[in-house]
Order: structure tokens, then C-alpha cells, then sequence
């Protein structure tokens, strides 16, 4: 039998085949479909590529043949778009992640914020002066202002802390232990005290006067050449001068703002009546979550930590942070009301009772800064007990 040799055909697509295979086995009286197929010269017979299983739209081939139908007709060219471009977008006009810095420098719209007083209160020109654009919300007391924040009925507070006069606001600082507030922020405002009486009565009416302690005391000297000996002390300056008007008392002063007098229809009878001209109140701004702290600004962070008890304790948990050269700007013990007393041997192996402190202090340093995290974790390692109040930007406007 002599050899046959094989023609070798050129690649179809599926379809076209099929549909030739279609036609091959059609009745004779049909007549066949002219195809007309044309191949590159420069093709390799020897390595047609494999028919697509994919059912995206090929390309067309050589000669703008396309796929062909089932009754083998060559099907229009399929056009292949372009691979779209990356739309290109301004880097300057796409929106920036939040940083903190917006959180501690806006103004505070849509802000409620909490403070301890009546209106007309200096904690509320505190809080006017931390959020311009915010809605105060007026406090009975301390407490009250920080179970507003916890409980979401506002969103910050802003409380005093210490004043240049009369020193620290114990009670704050044993509320920041009781509750979970981190502080945020803080503002120094100049306290300028005034003595307000109802319209027409004269100083030398004045036989008494009311204000907050922290006022009555911060003015005690005045009070004493103004010839008033009799104080008593109220809650709150505006509250002071509030009550003055509802009873229209005649013999009775408030040393409250000059705001409080607009507001309550007093008189102004002497303005600035601190026993110092220089009365500045630095007041915390409190809030649920802590800000991201940051090294490009001058920060503040504030701490409370025990300790045991024994000789050079106090002096080795600060040198944590002599030794980083990290400055402290503030120190404050108040007992430890869950453990007041501490039962330890003394020198003579006797059971002695001490007194158990909790130290607040404050330090010229961000949280953001490795020196101050080092400093923190080396007073872990024998502090008995240690939280950070917050880590915050330092008030370096005018007063």
C-alpha cells in the first residue's frame, strides 16, 4: 500500500469547525458554504495555538476573520476595546485622614460640653474658650459634669484643676481616679473677680457676701479693707449672684464675673478685688476616648501611680524621669482612699500603721515620645499602682 501523506490544515476556530463538520454531513443536494480562509506566510504550521475555553470575545485574526456562526457564516469582526487607564486623581484633592490635631483645634461646633456652675460661671468662659462654637451645659456639681460625659449626655467637660491662688481642686483630681475620662486637653483663663450687689446698694451697705470658697478665698484680703467680715460660701460664683437677685437682698454682695452681673441685673461695685492681680485657673478637657498624642508640639502628660512603702521609693520613681531628662511640672499626693493605712515593720521591728498616698504628677512629654514610654515602663517595674490620666496639648495661648 503506498504512503499517504496527511495535508496539514490551517487552525479554525471551534465553531468554524463544527459548522464545516455540520455541512460535510448535510444531504449532497445542499450546497456547500464557500470558506474562505486565509493564513499568515509567516505562521509555524507545526505550533497553531490551542482554541481559547474562554468564553471572553477573542481578538480578531488575519484578515479580520472573526468566529463563525453554526451555519458557517464568518460573524462581523469583534471590535477588543482598549484596556481602560487608571483614572488619574489629584493627590491634593483627595481627602486627608483626621489627625488629632484637628480634634484638639476645632472650634468645638456641634460640641456639648459639660461644666460645674450656673451661666455666667467661669468654667463655662473656660469652656467658651476651649470649643468657641460649642453648647454649654450647666453642672450642679463636679460629679455631675463627669457622669455626663460617661453616660454620652454631652461630649466633653471642662473642670478646674489648680488655680495660681488657692492652689489644687482636690476634689477633681479624686474624680479623675473614679472615673474612666482620659484628659485631652487643657486652658489656663484669668480669674478677674468683681463684687456685684443689686442696684442701688452701696459697698457700705454690705454687711455679708457670698461666692464659691476658691473665690472667697482668693479675694479674703480685699474683703477685709472693703470693711465686709461676714463670707459664706455657696457651690458656685454665678450661683452667688443669681441668688443676690432672686431675693433682691440689700445687705448682701456675690464675688462672681462681670458676665454673671449682665446676666443676673447686678452691679458692678469694684472690679478686680483678688488679692493678686495675677489670678489664672488652669482647667482640664475631659472626654470618653484619649487623643492621639504627637511630637511636633508641645505636649503635656499627666500620671498617677502608689507606691510601697520604704526609704528613697519617692525618690527613685522620679528619677525615672530625671535620668530622661524629662522635666515635671507638677506634684500632687492625695490618700488613697481604698487603702488608706498600710501596716509595715519600722526600724525597731514594731507594726506600724503608715499613711497610703496616691502621687499626681505631670510631665513636659508626650506619650508619643520613647523616652517617656521608657520612663513609664521603668516606673512599672516597682510602682504598685500606675494610669495614665491623659496625654495632651500644652496651653500655650494667652490666659
Amino acid at each position: 500500500m503506498a504512503s499517504m501523506t496527511t495535508p496539514r490544515l490551517p487552525f479554525l476556530p471551534a465553531r468554524t469547525r463544527s459548522a464545516v463538520a455540520a455541512s460535510s454531513s448535510s444531504s449532497p443536494s445542499s450546497p456547500l458554504p464557500r470558506l474562505s480562509i486565509k493564513c499568515s506566510s509567516s505562521a509555524n504550521a507545526n505550533s497553531a495555538p490551542l482554541p481559547s475555553t474562554s468564553r471572553q470575545p477573542r481578538a480578531p485574526v488575519a484578515d479580520g476573520v472573526g468566529s463563525a456562526d453554526l451555519n458557517g457564516l464568518r460573524a462581523p469582526p469583534i471590535p477588543v476595546a482598549d484596556p481602560p487607564l487608571p483614572a488619574y486623581r489629584d493627590p491634593h484633592g483627595l481627602p486627608r485622614p483626621l489627625t488629632s490635631a484637628d480634634l484638639m483645634e476645632s472650634s468645638g461646633e456641634g460640641l456639648k460640653v459639660a461644666y460645674q456652675g450656673f451661666p455666667g460661671a467661669y468654667s463655662e468662659a473656660a469652656a467658651k474658650k476651649a470649643y468657641p462654637n460649642c453648647q454649654t451645659v450647666p453642672c450642679e456639681h463636679f460629679d455631675t459634669a463627669f457622669q455626663a460625659v460617661q453616660n454620652w449626655i454631652v461630649d466633653r467637660a471642662v473642670l478646674p484643676l489648680e488655680n495660681t491662688l488657692g492652689g489644687s481642686i482636690h476634689r477633681n483630681y479624686d474624680l479623675l481616679l473614679r472615673h474612666e475620662l482620659h484628659i485631652v486637653g487643657e486652658v489656663r483663663l484669668a480669674v478677674r473677680h468683681c463684687l456685684l450687689a443689686n442696684r442701688g446698694v452701696k459697698i457700705g451697705n454690705l454687711r455679708n457676701v457670698i461666692s464659691h470658697p476658691q473665690a472667697l478665698a482668693q479675694c479674703e484680703h480685699t474683703l477685709t479693707e472693703l470693711g465686709i467680715e461676714h463670707r459664706q460660701a455657696v457651690d458656685d460664683t454665678a450661683g452667688a449672684a443669681k441668688l443676690v437677685a432672686e431675693q433682691m437682698l440689700q445687705d448682701t454682695g456675690a464675688v462672681a464675673s462681670s458676665l454673671a452681673a449682665e446676666l443676673y441685673g447686678l452691679d458692678i461695685l469694684a472690679e478686680n478685688i483678688q488679692d493678686e492681680k495675677v489670678n489664672v485657673t488652669r482647667f482640664m478637657m475631659l472626654a470618653r476616648e484619649p487623643i492621639i498624642p504627637r511630637v511636633d508640639k508641645p505636649f503635656k502628660t499627666s500620671i498617677v501611680f502608689s507606691l510601697e512603702e520604704g526609704p528613697g521609693q519617692l525618690f527613685k520613681a522620679l528619677a525615672v524621669f530625671a535620668l530622661r531628662e524629662i522635666n515635671l511640672t507638677k506634684i500632687e499626693s492625695r490618700p488613697h482612699k481604698k487603702r488608706p493605712f498600710r501596716v509595715a515593720d519600722d526600724a525597731f521591728s514594731t507594726r506600724v500603721k503608715y499613711f497610703d498616698y496616691l502621687f499626681y504628677v505631670d510631665l513636659e512629654a508626650s506619650m508619643a515620645d520613647p523616652k517617656t514610654q521608657n520612663a513609664l515602663r521603668n516606673l512599672e517595674e516597682f510602682a504598685t499602682f500606675l494610669r495614665v490620666l491623659g496625654s495632651y496639648p500644652t496651653d500655650v495661648s494667652e490666659a
